[in-house]
């Protein structure tokens, strides 16, 4: 279904999605019609293609039907005031689409976005596509959008807990570190390697309930990029 989801525009690309049935709740379709996908990708005239593309540094951009549900499993958790950590940030697409419904215009609650990445080519280059975006980041006045470059397997602990945390790549085994940021009540949405050790690897929802009891449930199968140290 993916590839009949090609548009011309970035509005286009997202009504496809839509129609196409990738896309379900309205408030993440109008989010990801908010933030032009074109200006996160290197080829622009491939940007409202439902595939993944490269973003440099052996990084890749992921499909538009991957993030609308990776936001739509995220939803409970991403309403007005909350706070969210994309780690593997990339060209800060997904930031931008998270921004907007944790802090959208003329909500009194404002929320946070963080985004962490351990490439520091990408997280400038994030930072300068969310501004060409005209989103506000890091230094800028009134900036809700936090993007910084570090080891996103350890999360980001001074700004957590997070309500939600998005893990854009695949890791070995699920961080720790990660889960003990998630907020009470909080939900992560991350690739693992299965154990199986084919290469394989799935999608795992991790829900912490008030409490703090913490529960994980495989999705589906997925083929990610690795989670791993800076290019040498």
């Amino acid at each position: 279904m993916a590839w009949r989801s090609h548009g011309n525009t970035n509005v286009e690309l997202v009504e496809k999605l839509t129609k196409n049935g990738l896309i379900n709740s309205p408030l993440v379709a109008e989010a990801m019609k908010k933030v032009d996908r074109g200006n996160y990708v290197i080829d622009r005239q491939d940007a409202y293609r439902d595939c993944p593309q490269s973003i440099g540094y052996k990084a890749t951009i992921s499909a538009p039907h991957m993030h609308a549900h990776a936001t739509e499993n995220l939803l409970q958790f991403l309403q007005p005031g909350m706070r969210v950590l994309d780690v593997g940030s990339g060209s800060g697409y997904l930031c931008g689409v998270l921004h907007h419904l944790v802090s959208p215009d003329g909500d009194e609650k404002q929320g946070k976005v963080v985004g962490i990445d351990h490439i520091p080519q990408l997280v400038d280059m994030s930072i300068a596509n969310l501004r060409k975006d005209g989103l506000k980041v890091n230094g800028d006045t009134d900036s809700k959008i936090l993007m910084v470059c570090g080891d996103g397997r350890k999360g980001y602990p001074q700004e957590a807990p997070y309500n939600a945390i998005h893990v854009g790549a695949a890791a070995p085994v699920l961080p720790q570190e990660l889960v003990d940021q998630l907020a009470k009540p909080g939900r992560m949405f991350i690739p693992v390697d299965d154990e199986e050790g084919w290469g394989g690897q799935s999608i795992w929802q991790v829900d912490k309930d008030g409490e703090g009891n913490v529960n994980k449930q495989r999705l589906f199968g997925v083929q990610y990029v690795p989670l791993t140290d800076a290019p040498k």
